[in-house]
């Protein structure tokens, strides 16, 4: 790896941190999904992902899709962790001429690869850039796709999955937020999607279960994948949603609220929620670095 795991994990807190002062600031987004998937995010740009962020549209990149993108808020603050723009820029999220929206728009922000808002659209986009990447003959590029479990509902998602395994796209990896909640409630009330893996598998994809936080586990199967000639890859990543933040993890009230904005019984008073995230985060960190702060 080229990063040692403590450093991935320092990063990915580092990014935590970051999307609780972006919604605060912008008093309006979501925070049990960017914070969940933070750990994945962190994988991809940090070791998976060959781009450059000073060049964005480096033709033998590997492409990230965001299908989920309501959690956009994690792919910016990574990518400016990463170098692709200025952090301060973070905290102009979801304001008024920004290119920091409150869902991603491809044209604003470069490095960004496609627009996504409606859910269940992004895996058949992700197909359809790994069978264009093929058909060019380019033969080093990856196309990978995140994924929410609720979007799953969709019909398209599994009309895509079909068309993906039926032209063998073995350069797209297919990356499941399994964090067990959507808007509504958690998914297996909504509707259940269990058994998720025999599904995947019995559509002819490759799949891979992981810890969503264990970075190692994240980067070995994405690894995995790219020796997986013959039909493409999903990972269904267990994450718990909030991560990093205990009045926020698991539960489903946080999908789509940011800190601040409303009291919910049983949690911080509004107007400490954002104080009391930030310090168990910043006391994670300093766990993580083995100091304290």
């Amino acid at each position: 790896m080229k990063h040692s795991v403590k450093d991935l994990d320092l990063i990915a807190n580092t990014i935590r941190v970051d999307i609780i002062k972006m919604l605060e600031a912008a008093g309006s987004g979501h925070s049990a999904g960017p914070l969940g998937m933070a750990d994945v995010f962190t994988a991809l740009y940090f070791e998976v992902l060959n781009h450059r962020p000073q060049d964005p549209e480096w033709e033998d990149r590997d492409r990230l899709i965001l299908s989920n993108g309501h959690i956009v808020p994690i792919r910016y603050a990574t990518m400016a962790e990463a170098g692709y723009f200025p952090k301060e820029e973070l905290l102009t999220l979801r304001k008024f001429g920004s290119r920091l929206q409150g869902h991603p728009e491809r044209v604003r922000l470069p490095g960004m690869e496609s627009t996504s808002g409606p859910l269940g659209s992004g895996l058949s986009q992700a197909a359809g850039i790994g069978l264009g990447l093929k058909l060019k003959g380019n033969t080093s590029s990856r196309v990978y796709v995140c994924m929410g479990d609720g979007e799953l509902n969709e019909g398209n998602v599994w009309e895509a999955a079909m068309f993906a395994s039926a032209r063998k796209i073995n350069n797209l990896t297919a990356i499941i937020d399994r964090n067990n909640i959507q808007i509504d409630g958690f998914t297996e009330t909504v509707m259940p999607l269990e058994p998720l893996a025999m599904k995947w598998q019995a559509f002819g994809w490759h799949v891979i279960e992981v810890d969503g936080h264990n970075i190692e586990q994240i980067v070995a199967a994405c690894l995995e994948a790219q020796a997986i000639f013959e039909r493409p890859t999903v990972l269904i990543a267990h994450t718990i949603p909030g991560k990093g933040v205990d009045y926020m993890e698991r539960e489903p009230v946080w999908h789509g609220m940011p800190p601040g904005l409303k009291d919910i019984p049983g949690d911080p008073p509004k107007d400490e929620q954002v104080k009391v995230a930030l310090a168990e985060l910043r006391t994670l960190r300093g766990k993580i670095r083995g100091e304290h702060e």
